[in-house]
Formats: C-alpha cells, structure tokens, sequence
C-alpha cells in the first residue's frame, strides 16, 4: 500500500467505509453528512477538503460531480491492511460456534457443512468451504454391503474422512458374510495407504479380494484428482437481499463463476498459500481475477499441512463488513484445525 496518511485522513477514511458498509448508497458519503452523524471537531470544508485528498490518492472516488465520495477498492484494501484494530469474534458467538462444532466432533462428513451454514449465519454474507483434502487420498475403512444378485454397495472412507459409495458388480453373487470377510480383510491390509500403494501389491489375496482393491484404489486415484475436496456453498439469500442491485448483480455473476471447479481451484490455489495458518482478504479480484472485480473474499485454511486441509470463506460485494468476516472465518478456520489435529494428527 503506497497510500501514506495522516490520522486525520484515516480517521475519514475509515468513517466512509464504515458507513457504506453499513449502508452502501450509489451518491455516497457527503462531508457535512460526517461532521454532523459523527460529531467531529472539524468544518465540513475541512472534511471536504481531506476526501479530495483521498480521491487524488486513489482511496476514494466520486460518482458525479454534485455527489458525496465512495470508497474505491484501494479504499477498501486500505481499511483492511492498516485501520481494522479489533476483529475478534465475540465471545458469546465463539462460545456458541464451539458448542456447535463440539456436538458434531466426531462426524468429520458435517464438518464443512456446519461451517459454511456457521459462516453464512455469522457473516451476513455468502459462504465457501472445501472439505478436508490430502494431497493423496489414504484408505482409512471399508465397507462391502450386499444389495441384489451380483451387485454390492461398496463404501470407501478415507483418512480425510470423506466417505465414496458406488454400486460394484462381481462375476457370482456373494453372500453378506464374505463380503464382510473381504471388507475386513481389505481394512486391515491397506490401512493409510494411498492408490499407487494398494496397486503396487503384490497380494496374497482371493481373486474377490484383490477386485476390491483394484476397485478401491481407482476411486481414490479419482479423489487425488478432485484437488480441492466437495465444495459446500450456503447464504446465496444474503447476496440475493443486498440493498445495491447495482452492485448485488455482479457479485452474483462472481457467485456463478465461483461454482465452476476449474476456475475455483485455480483461484484457491493462487489466493492462497498450501500451508494452514492466517486469513488472506482478496478485494475486487486484486486485478488478477477479472471475474470477481465487483466481489470481495475473506479465505483461510484449515486442517493439518501433513494430513489434510481444506478451505473455509465468505464472499460478497465489495462493501462486505470486513472485520467481522476476518474474524468468524478465523474463529471457524482455527476450530476445525483444533478438530482435525484431535482426530487424525
């Protein structure tokens, strides 16, 4: 940030930007409009004389010449680097949060679920997670059910904890307690291994069981490839209920981009780094997406580096409460650390 300030100009600054998230308005924040709201001990010439100073470095713009000043998206960038003094969560919601993820500790499948509703409720805004990821998926159980004739339910959990079922066909119908013997077996032989690990071999194993493994080790070569785990999405309906149609409109066509997986990898990995640890605030695509120019995204990741992360976000328009969404996607983001250090690291 080149932008040097005085602390009156930042005390402006970050009045304007707290006001437009509060209310974003197309005609903007006026200087008598801020003396007045906020008591200040200056003339509204003065103010007025402070915001062309911010415009000229690039913090705030004016829509029209009759109009007050808006924040631009240097603005922004600039109340989140330099004037956000307190985003700690408070600690009745950080107790509520933790009671919630406490009840689900031990069902890894509802983790990203529970925090993409927890985000959305919080934030106001819409959520992002992306549920835990290995580099290489490693076999943690299996499950071999019998449903008709020579069809199985085969169900695979990972170490990650994401569960695979897909419906396998053999050559003779199998009776549930072999397939019991084979699931048992299969467990107990590949137990933390990844694909290349199970398909190396060699096995001393029937021809059922080896089936199962070949089987087994071509549905996680497919989740290697799946880079960044199940993507949960939740809160559309805060994006939808923004009171700027000018501005709700793109953030939704940023919303669309977002679901497209291609695009969200490639994002997540630029945006942010591979190790768990801090949250990275992206502002209007920070001209390297120009899919999301009128978006803004709080990202963190959580999980452990030797085991498995995954990544937890709000976005929305760039007037976005940017303090309270720091600080839920880090409270958030540090739980399901704690959660996943507890029960695999």
């Amino acid at each position: 940030m080149s932008a040097t300030l005085s602390a009156r100009q930042e005390l402006i600054l970050s009045l304007i930007v707290r006001e437009y998230m509060q209310l974003p308005r197309s005609g903007g924040i006026s200087s008598k409009a801020l003396v007045e709201k906020y008591d200040l001990s200056l003339s509204p010439a003065t103010v007025r004389s402070e915001m062309v100073a911010l415009g000229d470095a690039g913090l705030l713009y004016q829509p029209h010449t009759s109009a007050g000043r808006v924040p631009s998206d240097g603005g922004y960038r600039y109340f989140v680097q330099r004037l956000v003094q307190d985003d700690t969560l408070p600690a009745p919601e950080q107790r509520l949060i933790s009671h919630q993820f406490y009840q689900a500790r031990a069902d890894v499948g509802q983790w990203s679920r529970l925090a993409a509703s927890v985000l959305a409720r919080h934030t106001q805004a819409a959520a992002l997670v992306t549920a835990l990821h290995s580099g290489h998926a490693r076999f943690k159980h299996l499950e071999l059910i019998a449903t008709r004739e020579r069809q199985v339910l085969m169900v695979l959990v990972l170490q990650s904890g994401q569960v695979h079922q897909q419906i396998v066909s053999f050559d003779r119908e199998l009776a549930q307690t072999e397939l019991s013997a084979v699931a048992t077996k299969v467990t107990q032989a590949c137990q933390g291994m990844v694909a290349q690990e199970i398909e190396a071999g060699p096995w001393e194993m029937s021809e059922v069981q080896i089936q199962v493994m070949q089987l087994v080790a071509g549905v996680m070569r497919s989740d290697d490839a799946f880079a960044s785990g199940e993507i949960y999405l939740d809160g559309f309906q805060n994006l939808l209920a923004d009171n700027d149609p000018a501005q709700s409109a793109p953030v939704r066509n940023a919303m669309q981009v977002l679901e497209q997986r291609d695009f969200l990898e490639d994002f997540l990995a630029q945006a942010l780094g591979p190790q768990v640890g801090g949250v990275q605030v992206v502002i209007a695509g920070e001209g390297k997406w120009e899919e999301l120019r009128a978006c803004s995204m709080v990202l963190a990741r959580y999980g452990a580096d030797d085991v498995a992360t995954g990544t937890v976000g709000v976005f929305g328009p760039t007037h976005m409460a940017y303090d309270r969404a720091i600080g839920t996607v880090r409270f958030v983001a540090e739980l399901m650390t704690n959660l996943v250090v507890e029960n695999y690291a």
